[in-house]
C-alpha cells in the first residue's frame, strides 16, 4: 500500500518523514530545526546556531542551505518570504513534532549517559 503525502495523517506524516531520513536526526538539523521556530533567514540561522552552541558548531553556507531546502521540501519547515537576498523560514507544526520526538530521545539518552560521567 503506498501512502500519498495528501493522504497522510498529521501522525502519519511524522512517521513516514522520522523514518526516511530524521530519526536520529543529525545535531546539524537538530539545531536548524531549534533555530527556526523564530522566523530567520539562512545567515540568521547559522549566527543563532553558532551562538547557542559557543562556536562549538558553525555551520557552512553550503551545509546551511542543503539543509533548509531538504527541510523545505519535506515539509518541516517553511518559506515564510522571499527577498532579493534573503529567505525567511520557520518550522511547521510538523518539524515541531520532529523535534519534540528528537528531543524525548536526547533526553532518554541523557539519562543513561549522567550514570557514566
Amino acid at each position: 500500500m503506498v501512502i500519498t503525502l495528501r493522504d497522510a495523517s498529521a501522525r502519519d506524516m511524522v512517521r513516514l518523514v522520522r523514518n526516511r531520513r530524521y530519526s536520529p536526526m543529525s545535531e546539524t538539523m537538530f539545531y536548524i530545526l531549534f533555530a527556526l521556530r523564530s522566523e530567520r533567514h539562512g545567515y540568521g540561522v547559522m549566527q543563532y546556531v553558532k551562538g547557542l552552541t559557543e562556536g562549538r558548531i558553525v555551520l557552512g553556507a553550503g551545509t546551511i542551505y542543503t539543509s533548509l531546502g531538504k527541510l523545505e521540501a519535506d515539509g518541516l519547515i517553511a518559506v515564510t518570504s522571499r527577498g532579493d537576498r534573503r529567505t525567511n523560514y520557520l518550522i511547521t507544526s510538523q518539524g515541531a513534532e520532529v523535534l519534540r520526538q528528537e528531543a524525548r530521545r536526547i533526553t532518554e539518552m541523557s539519562r543513561y549517559a549522567k550514570e557514566i560521567l
